[in-house]
């Protein structure tokens, strides 16, 4: 969905996606403290302060999924990458939180 000048996904969608074993990046944008509650299994942290210096790191091919704690630092980064070159960044909407409540897995914080 683009209705807000950057793409996002429903944490249902995610879930399905990363259950189906397809291949993505789930960049991490909280801080270290954050990552160490809670994060989904396989995510890259880099926190958002971090983010343009290590742009070098990530691959603007790769479909991106871009996390924080409720989606609002996230959103900042999506648009970030939008306009560096990446063309499938993603914002999870709502943020791990939302996320925790389509997998048990993921403590609330």
């Amino acid at each position: 969905m683009q209705e807000h000048g950057y793409k996002s996904i429903a944490p249902g969608e995610l879930r399905k996606k990363l259950d189906r074993g397809e291949n993505m990046v789930l960049l991490d944008v909280r801080e270290p403290w954050e990552f160490t509650l809670a994060s989904i299994e396989g995510s890259k942290l880099v926190p958002m302060p971090e983010i343009l210096d290590r742009l070098p790191e990530l691959d603007p091919a790769a479909e991106t999924v871009v996390i924080c704690h409720h989606g609002a630092r996230s959103v900042f980064v999506t648009q970030v990458l939008d306009r560096s070159g990446f063309k499938n960044a993603y914002n999870l909407e709502g943020g791990l939180d939302a996320y925790s409540f389509v997998d048990g897995s993921v403590p609330r914080y």
